[in-house]
């Protein structure tokens, strides 16, 4: 799995347990709806400015976010 792809479930993970629908949180970020779509389907790699605005959102810190993706990925390469 690509590091976009395991950032993108990461960011699903998040959205979801947060309740929110891809439309809010393109709106509470500022970023257009089909962006937020491409992250999560690990089609566009976000910026580090993006990862952490998102963070932000979220109220967790950078390196919790980031650990996340990075477990994603370990999982898929066992």
């Amino acid at each position: 799995m690509p590091p976009e792809q395991a950032f993108g479930k990461t960011l699903t993970e998040l959205r979801i347990e947060k309740g929110i629908t891809q439309e809010a949180l393109a709106d509470s970020l500022g970023y257009h709806m089909s962006y937020i779509g491409q992250l999560e389907r690990g089609l566009k790699s976000p910026t580090l400015r993006t990862v952490f605005n998102i963070a932000e959102l979220f109220g967790i810190p950078v390196k919790s976010l980031l650990g996340r993706t990075e477990r994603h990925l370990q999982r898929k390469s066992r």
